[in-house]
């Protein structure tokens, strides 16, 4: 049998809506399907992309998705939606429920530290004491554009033994041309709901950033090996696509 090898896809998109559509159809053309044994939805199916890149070169021009009048399929989100997660993304505020929000973790990120004290468990959180937007303006402002070291970062090591761990990873930023662009890693990533709403949001943010540093706004891209689709909003894909079943050579892979 031939050497199976991981399949790279590559997305260039003009705006967020068409980077949405594009990777719809691109993702049921090329997905592969298999089973979660662990993750959300724990024992349905996702149709996942091996490896891909999107890039959008105009981000600001068109945020949230369009769906076409007379097509009866729910947006994906609103900017009411968006507007609200640029809140989420920009405080540190969270439930004593949530292990972390990306909010907390970029500006007012905290470790968890766990300890067992005369048989009964202390649980505390240390503050790091930084935040990592207003860290970034000031690389920028005060050290120039020369520099691959304004990044900011999501993960933790520890977050590996959540249940729940972040999808999004890193926030890298660079300067280039007279505009601020992003580069972001998503190790797992919902492409029907999530992906539009993380990346409205997250383009509001570059544009704060780019207006705080007295920059243009400038492009994004994103990285992901787990950018998927879960069983349940396959036929929304397909009808937002105008695909058929026959046309989803993925959907026959396990």
């Amino acid at each position: 049998m031939p050497e199976e090898l991981l399949k790279p896809v590559f997305i260039d998109a003009f705006d967020l809506d068409d980077a949405w559509f594009q990777s719809l159809a691109a993702i049921l053309d090329k997905g592969h399907v298999y089973t979660i044994t662990k993750g959300s939805y724990e024992g349905q199916r996702r149709l996942e992309f091996d490896f891909v890149v999107v890039r959008v070169k105009k981000p600001s021009h068109q945020i949230i998705p369009i769906i076409p009048e007379g097509m009866n399929i729910p947006a994906p989100t609103d900017m009411e939606y968006i507007q609200g997660y640029l809140s989420y993304l920009l405080t540190g505020t969270k439930t004593e429920t949530e292990d972390y929000t990306y909010g907390e973790r970029l500006v007012e990120p905290k470790v968890r530290i766990k300890q067992n004290i005369e048989g009964k468990e202390l649980v505390q959180d240390m503050p790091l004491n930084v935040n990592q937007v207003e860290e970034v303006i000031r690389i920028y402002k005060e050290k120039g554009f020369g520099t691959n070291q304004a990044i900011m970062e999501i993960g933790m090591p520890s977050d590996i033994k959540l249940v729940d761990p972040p999808c999004l990873r890193l926030i890298d930023t660079r300067i280039r041309y007279g505009k601020l662009h992003f580069v972001l890693y998503f190790r797992s990533w919902d492409l029907w709901g999530g992906f539009p709403s993380n990346l409205g949001g997250l383009q509001l943010v570059k544009q704060y950033i780019a207006d705080e540093i007295g920059v243009e706004d400038g492009e994004m891209v994103a990285v992901s090996k787990g950018l998927h689709l879960y069983e349940y909003s396959w036929e929304l894909a397909k009808l937002r696509t105008n695909k058929t079943i026959d046309q989803l050579p993925g959907m026959r892979r396990e």
